[in-house]
């Protein structure tokens, strides 16, 4: 996934849509204010700094965080950015949203997030290693298989993974490193990872596509959609999308805007974008448009898969699409939301429809965690079950109140974690 060039600014922060989105739910649903007190804060928030070696000789001093919001449904889960507009609140408010995606999703997960404040097309293959390794060291018992399990995000991969999980497990004894292999999710497949992992939040994305039409009656065969994003998360959905007859007819990512009304071949969009760092730009499939007209593209379904606070008020009057399924985290703001829904428009929410991530890097941890290998077949089969169950328990909340998708998503998570709290009670 990568930063988009919108037309003006988000008007708030990731962290205020998470906050006002907490708020929101908990009044209109006459939810216990206690409970908000408790999940709109935090319960840990680490920053480190730590120096590291340059291939030229030099040292860098590096800042890198990692924000732990809360533990009470199993522990802390969620993801690593490399990123150079990282900052506290950002984490904060991904935090937040991995509290109630793993809640949504019945996992035994609370939800954290972190990374480092770098842009890591500036460094060599062997300094990422290194800032990695030393990221990793700095944080320290901070991290575990049963206290805090990081993944992959924007600009981390299954090779960052690797070496995350090497360097934890090498401060280990010998006779104990075997036992923290499961620290990190989303390693390479001859590391302990998990097979189907790498399109298991695309796949999400499609398979909640896929359950909304069927509950009306209709297929995915001929819809038209457009994904800003051309990363892990819009290609794998993409993917899954054509091969139900779909056709994407716009896609944007932060190099160029591109648009085919015939339908873009996604898998050689794949091939040209791979040796240009996955930029898109100088696709000879597609017609390459102003960044700015990228939302008002006639389409079906919107997939934004980027960064967050990419639909505002600015420019939700001009989607034409009636469907927005959100691949990335926090993509839509307070006020492009209501612009949205004010016409009628269904959004399925992040803490839903990308979800297949995380459902994924759970079976990855009990696969690690039990010594067991399973196949891509039977993954993929135990990441949809997930997926349809947290669908069909939204969908339905959402016409029992008569509310949006979004609500229904945050009052089954919200529910969730507020009847762990009843019967655990508040420490002493």
């Amino acid at each position: 996934m990568n930063k988009l060039i919108t037309s003006s600014p988000p008007a708030t922060s990731m962290y205020d849509t998470v906050v006002n989105q907490l708020s929101q739910t908990m009044e209109s649903l006459g939810m216990a204010p206690d409970m908000r007190r408790i999940l709109a804060v935090t319960n840990n928030e680490i920053i480190v700094h730590f120096p590291v070696k340059m291939d030229d000789g030099r040292i860098e001093i590096f800042k890198g965080y990692r924000v732990q919001h809360n533990n009470i449904l199993g522990p802390y889960k969620g993801g690593l950015r490399y990123h150079p507009t990282l900052e506290i609140n950002d984490a904060k408010a991904l935090a937040m949203w991995m509290t109630w995606k793993t809640s949504l999703a019945g996992l035994p997960y609370g939800g954290a997030k972190g990374g480092i404040q770098i842009d890591p097309r500036k460094y060599s293959i062997g300094e990422l290693e290194r800032i990695t390794r030393r990221y990793t060291f700095a944080l320290g018992d901070n991290i575990g298989p049963d206290l805090d399990i990081p993944a992959p995000d924007v600009n981390t991969n299954e090779q960052t993974m690797a070496w995350i999980a090497d360097t934890y497990m090498s401060t280990k004894s010998p006779l104990e490193r075997s036992n923290f292999k499961h620290v990190v999710t989303g390693k390479p497949v001859g590391c302990g990872g998990l097979a189907g992992r790498d399109r298991a939040t695309g796949f999400g994305v499609y398979l909640c596509l896929k359950l909304l039409f069927k509950s009306w009656g209709e297929e995915l065969a001929g819809k038209r959609f457009i994904v800003q994003g051309f990363g892990n998360v819009g290609y794998w959905a993409s993917h899954f999308l054509i091969r139900d007859g779909a056709r994407l007819v716009g896609v944007q990512d932060a190099h160029a805007t591109l648009v085919n009304e015939q339908g873009i071949e996604v898998e050689d969009l794949l091939e040209h974008s791979k040796p240009r760092l996955n930029s898109i730009k100088g696709f000879e499939g597609a017609q390459e448009i102003d960044s700015e007209n990228f939302f008002s593209l006639d389409c079906d379904i919107l997939i934004p898969a980027a960064l967050g606070n990419q639909i505002t008020a600015a420019n939700a009057s001009s989607i034409k699409a009636n469907i927005i399924a959100e691949g990335a985290n926090g993509p839509t703001d307070k006020e492009g939301e209501k612009l949205l829904l004010a016409r009628n428009a269904v959004i399925i929410p992040d803490i839903l429809c990308n979800s297949g991530g995380v459902i994924g890097s759970y079976f990855e941890w009990l696969q690690n965690r039990n010594g067991e290998i399973w196949s891509i077949d039977e993954v993929m089969q135990k990441i949809e079950k997930k997926i349809s169950t947290a669908f069909t328990d939204v969908q339905g909340v959402a016409k029992e109140k008569n509310i949006d998708y979004r609500t229904a998503a945050y009052f089954l998570a919200l529910t969730r974690i507020e009847t762990a709290y009843k019967h655990r009670g508040i420490f002493p």
